[in-house]
């Protein structure tokens, strides 16, 4: 997916997450666009990977493209560094349904995720689609009706 779907989708599901749980939605919002872009910083040609060039050749160079950074593994230390040093529930919270949201858009594609590093196994969706395709511009879409629907419920009740 690319680098707007994936913001998008993290909009949608840290707005979501934030409406049931009760966390303020701009905290979320933030984190979760943050979250949603993070998984990319394997990739130098990402919206991350050009902020932070060095350290993105650096991850690619270890791992590759769609294998640590987009795992279980990297969720989990992410969740732990985020719990021991950010006191702020919203903002981890909303880091990490971000980065679940860019790990399930990418298991839509055909090359997946490597879900279980260090496994050598993708993890995809049965029905796939290809980065950049109209399939993508359907989720994209979907995902602005989302973000539009829980941030006027969010507008409406939290404010």
């Amino acid at each position: 997916m690319t680098g707007k779907t994936h913001i998008v989708g993290g909009i949608a599901s840290s707005l979501a997450y934030a409406h049931f749980m009760g966390h303020d939605p701009i905290i979320m919002l933030g984190a979760g666009i943050i979250g949603a872009l993070l998984p990319d910083i394997c990739h130098s040609g990402s919206k991350i990977g050009r902020k932070l060039p060095l350290l993105s050749k650096l991850i690619n160079m270890l791992f590759g493209h769609r294998t640590f950074t987009h795992s279980l593994l990297f969720i989990v230390i992410v969740a732990a560094l985020l719990t021991s040093y950010v006191p702020s529930e919203a903002v981890r919270d909303g880091v990490l349904v971000g980065m679940a949201s860019h790990y399930l858009l990418d298991m839509a594609t055909k090359n997946g995720i490597k879900l279980l590093f260090p496994l050598n196994l993708t993890v995809r969706f049965p029905l796939t689609t290809t980065t950049g395709s109209s399939v993508e511009s359907l989720f994209f879409s979907l995902l602005s009706i989302a973000s539009f629907y829980y941030g006027y419920i969010a507008l409406i009740t939290y404010f």
